[in-house]
């Protein structure tokens, strides 16, 4: 189950997902990320605090959004090391 809850103010727009990001809850992540990103104003924040687990999927779509310039709120050890993978893959010369 996943469960994707949208916050905006002025100046954000994050993104609450909370549950598993893996399978068909894949898609709909990607919908909700890019009908919120359509707005090129506001920064997106992803905040995974409650997120469980993520799969091969998820963890690319996740790559693609920080790519795009989302940033990653994560507070468990596990989301963590995720989000340092992600952002130091970025990092690696293309």
């Amino acid at each position: 189950m996943l469960r994707i809850t949208t916050h905006e103010d002025a100046k954000n727009v994050c993104l609450k997902v909370e549950g598993m990001l893996k399978g068909a809850w894949v898609p709909e992540m990607e919908q909700c990320w890019r009908r919120v990103s359509s707005d090129r104003n506001k920064a997106l924040i992803i905040d995974l605090s409650e997120v469980e687990f993520v799969d091969t999927a998820g963890r690319y779509l996740l790559a693609l959004m920080h790519a795009r310039g989302a940033s990653f709120v994560a507070v468990t050890p596990l989301m963590t090391h995720l989000v340092t993978e992600i952002a130091a893959e970025s990092d690696l010369p293309h």
